[in-house]
């Protein structure tokens, strides 16, 4: 099995040289084929960071188009990136994946979640419990999926831009023009009909009294459409456009994740929907940087409380505790009969306050 430690081209990926990332060949068995990963380690507990609809074969995209590792280095937590899975919704698939360039067994949810821990656990002493998973676009539903199904791996999941209703209205044939578009692939080989549960297994607005049951710690953003400093003018002004029409549209299901939260007694997470944004690279590393702090908090636990300072030198040490004496057993006295007494009228309780209990929730914009 082929292992190399690398540093990430500059002319396809950010991370600058001497950052301790590897590329990982990682055997997967449900999926017949190694499957690369990127990694960078610094401590037991990881972010896996997922790829977008057009996730490509050499490196992940959040190194191709952002400093993740950078950003990650000596923080106490690894970093984990799988490479490739274009259209995969990191799913398990009904059918093979037939696209453009040939077929492929896509098992992505049992590699994430079964072969790749183990494997990292027994090779790279990572615990398989109590990460942080990170997805966009079409990854960002899969990273609440992943984390609703599997929440002893991961106790944190952020969805950036994500499709948050998958199975409703338009969504299949929506989602099936996008597949068919990166890679030519089929929506019905992934989850069937429309009318099949995978659909609503894998639709994290369905499962959102499970992600609460967990308290699973989230983080959820989705721009409207509209552009900023950001955006940087790449891409002219067609492919502007598209990155602004489609986060318009998944504005409106990411609003209503956040309303059936609530409704169903979730406090343990972060919604941001500000006034712009496009569906683009630049705004979900901003984000990645955003929740950074709240991902180390949850994934590093605090230290153990330091030991007892020794005695100083020449201190006398405390006196043994003296056993208190027993006392001679008293004559037995004689109850003198019970005096029946009244009952007391019931006192009402006062009226409650009002006051609202505190909420882990912070809303931003």
């Amino acid at each position: 099995m082929a292992l190399t430690l690398v540093t990430a081209p500059q002319a396809s990926a950010y991370s600058r040289e001497g950052l301790p990332v590897e590329m990982l060949s990682v055997p997967s068995p449900s999926m017949g084929r190694d499957i690369k990963v990127q990694f960078q380690g610094g401590g037991p507990h990881a972010v896996y960071l997922l790829d977008g609809l057009r996730a490509q074969d050499d490196f992940n995209g959040w190194d191709i188009n952002t400093a993740a590792f950078e950003w990650f280095y000596e923080s106490g937590v690894s970093v984990v990136m799988p490479v490739g899975g274009q259209s995969s919704f990191y799913s398990d698939w009904y059918a093979p994946a037939k696209g453009f360039n040939g077929t492929l067994t896509y098992k992505w949810e049992t590699f994430l979640t079964n072969e790749l821990p183990a494997w990292l656990m027994a090779n790279r002493q990572q615990d398989p419990r109590g990460n942080a998973v990170v997805g966009l676009s079409m990854s960002g539903g899969a990273a609440l999926t992943l984390a609703a199904w599997h929440p002893q791996q991961f106790f944190f999941a952020a969805s950036l831009s994500g499709y948050l209703n998958p199975s409703k209205g338009m969504w299949p044939t929506l989602i099936g023009f996008a597949m068919m578009d990166a890679g030519g692939y089929r929506a019905v080989d992934m989850w069937g009909p429309p009318n099949n549960p995978a659909w609503q297994r894998n639709d994290p607005m369905l499962n959102i009294n499970r992600l609460v049951a967990n308290r699973t710690a989230l983080w959820i953003y989705c721009g409207n459409g509209v552009l900023s400093d950001l955006d940087g003018g790449d891409g002219g002004f067609g492919q502007q456009f598209s990155a602004g029409y489609l986060e318009n549209i998944t504005l409106a299901t990411n609003k209503e994740f956040q309303e059936k939260y609530l409704a169903a007694g979730g406090r343990n997470a972060v919604f941001h929907f500000p006034p712009n944004g496009t569906h683009s690279w630049g705004y979900w590393g901003a984000q990645l940087q955003q929740m950074k702090p709240d991902i180390l908090r949850i994934l590093n636990p605090p230290p153990p409380p330091p030991p007892p300072a020794p005695p100083a030198p020449g201190a006398v040490p405390a006196p043994a505790p003296v056993a208190p004496a027993v006392p001679q057993a008293a004559a037995p006295r004689v109850a003198a009969p019970a005096v029946p007494v009244a009952p007391r009228a019931a006192v009402p309780a006062a009226p409650a306050t009002g006051a609202t209990p505190g909420l882990n929730l912070v809303p931003m914009g």
